[in-house]
């Protein structure tokens, strides 16, 4: 077994740490002129999306990790710089042909409910992930490579693997594999969405629906990373968590001071949080896929590349960035993110705006304009279906409506259609959608894999019947999938670099994605309070080393 406590990974060091460390200098700045942190009080943090369950297993959506990050701790973590460091592991071996990880743990963890965690409680997570019961879409998909884990002595355990994933540890810094308490993961999935039992600095008082979710601090944590600012228990007494989806009631709250933090700064009210003395500003970008629509190839129209690359093409995304996000937010061309590790900028203009070249491809594509100015084919019109989130953010959905105005003028009757998220996640779990809209955070360029691969075209269920799939285009490359494989095999990072440079650029070349600006975490903060910051593995919030000078 070779020894492997630290694992570097440089390019997220110059584009994630690099590109997010101003607001970081001067939070820290902020927070060493405010004296030593006081313990006590509750902080109150707003958000615009209510998850759908608090188990970050389950599924897997970003406002579900925003939270369980405040009550889950990781196996490993990863620091500032990219390196992955000990966490409830002590420290890890990984086997010479890369398929087996061996992990000492910590001896002193205990979950809120007083289960012990040990080698059968990571088992139990592990297990608990991969299980098609869970219908884990995020953290499952991460891990399909995981085979089982052997315990071999109470805080040893070994995982193996059924092929090399050079991206495990860093996948296992995330919120969404945070490990639970195994005997919380028995209830089943439905009372642990209500109540999830983790290890971290709170814990999960209650969660009233359409409202908040309240935390209380655990008062015997005792095992934070290293990357944290102290240790021992969180300074706050509790976190009220709430929900407010309307963006200027969030601002409107903040400046009033009803609440303490808000995620989701609206671009409108950046620039005059910037200027306000009360408030200061945290923004990182997170590394993954960007925000986008991806196209169904599976039916018509998508079936056709000519097609998908007019549609792209009469996209003017950044004219619809400039008019909806005030500037703030930066156009990613590509099929990752400019803060994703082994990132290159060589595909960002490769779906430029250019009506003329679209209006060439459906031409060829025998789509020609009807008397209303949408193309037709035998007798078809041009639609493009849409399924859009009741949650969705109006600056969102602006911009989904810019793409519509647009694509209309190329001759696409490009339909917006909205409805309950569990209604159109169905849908998506049935293919029934031409553009499916979202995005993917991860640490790790193996995006691309989960994303793009033919294995995640089939449900995470492995019934057979429609169910959670990370590739949402259709997209099945065998030459791809060999690239990407490679890749996790390889522990040369120029040869990697190579391979993901090779992987973006086939991904570029078959027109699977409009992509809009990548993801970003906005924070808009009281100037009384101070510690909140964001951990480096996916860029989210952390409130474990914040307090309140009031």
């Amino acid at each position: 077994m070779r020894r492997a406590a630290l694992i570097a990974v440089a390019a997220l060091l110059t584009a994630t740490v690099l590109g997010g460390c101003r607001q970081k200098r001067a939070a820290a700045d902020q927070a060493s002129r405010s004296g030593a942190p006081r313990a006590g009080g509750t902080l109150v943090y707003a958000t615009d999306r209510e998850p759908l369950c608090l188990d970050p297993h389950v599924l897997g959506d970003m406002p579900q990790v925003f939270l369980a990050r405040q009550y889950l701790d990781s196996l490993v973590s990863m620091d500032a710089t990219g390196t992955i460091r000990p966490w409830l592991a002590e420290s890890w071996q990984i086997s010479a042909d890369k398929l087996s990880y061996r992990f000492e743990l910590r001896h002193d963890v205990r979950f809120t409910d007083g289960t012990p965690f040990d080698a059968a409680a990571l088992k139990a997570n592990l297990d608990h992930i991969v299980d098609p019961a869970t219908q884990s879409s995020t953290a499952g998909g991460y891990i399909r490579q995981y085979a089982g884990t052997d315990i071999v002595g109470p805080f040893t355990a070994v995982v193996h693997l059924s092929s090399p994933y050079a991206a495990f540890l860093q996948v296992l810094a995330q919120g969404f594999l945070g490990m639970e308490s195994p005997a919380a993961l028995r209830r089943g999935r439905d009372a642990n969405c209500q109540h999830p039992v983790g290890s971290g600095p709170f814990r999960v008082e209650r969660w009233d629906h359409q409202s908040r979710v309240v935390l209380d601090r655990n008062p015997d944590y005792r095992w934070a990373p290293p990357i944290a600012a102290h240790q021992g228990p969180a300074w706050l007494d509790r976190v009220e968590w709430r929900f407010i989806p309307e963006a200027s009631v969030r601002f409107g709250s903040l400046q009033a001071g009803e609440v303490d933090v808000i995620d989701g700064l609206p671009p409108e009210d950046e620039t005059p949080a910037g200027h306000n003395p009360d408030l200061w500003v945290l923004i990182a970008d997170r590394p993954g896929n960007p925000t986008n629509g991806t196209l169904n190839i599976r039916r018509p129209p998508f079936d056709d590349i000519r097609v998908r690359e007019a549609f792209i093409r009469s996209c003017d995304i950044d004219a619809a960035l400039a008019s909806v996000f005030f500037k703030h937010y930066r156009h990613a061309g590509g099929p990752l993110s400019p803060s994703t590790p082994d990132y290159s900028p060589d595909f960002e203009h490769s779906k430029d705006f250019d009506p003329a070249r679209a209006a060439r491809l459906l031409d060829e594509a025998g789509w020609h304009r009807g008397p209303d100015g949408i193309r037709m084919r035998d007798g078809q019109r041009l639609v493009v279906h849409v399924p859009i989130r009741m949650s969705m953010s109006a600056a969102d959905r602006s911009l989904w409506e810019q793409v519509q105005a647009t694509t209309r003028d190329a001759g696409f009757d490009t339909r917006l259609e909205p409805g309950p998220d569990t209604a159109v996640i169905a849908r998506e779990f049935r293919w029934d959608y031409d553009m499916r809209l979202g995005y993917w955070n991860t640490n790790t360029p193996d995006v691309l894999r989960i994303v793009f691969s033919s294995a995640s075209n089939r449900s995470i269920s492995g019934s057979g019947r429609p169910g959670p799939h990370q590739n949402t285009s259709g997209f099945a490359d065998p030459a791809f999938d060999a690239v990407v494989q490679k890749a996790l095999a390889t522990d040369d990072p120029a040869e990697r670099r190579a391979l993901y440079h090779d992987a973006q650029a086939r991904i570029a070349a078959a027109q699977l994605q409009v992509t809009t600006y990548p993801q970003t975490t906005r924070l808009a903060i009281r100037r009384d309070v101070h510690g909140v910051s964001i951990e480096p593995s996916l860029g989210v919030s952390s409130l474990y080393d914040a307090w309140i000078n009031r």
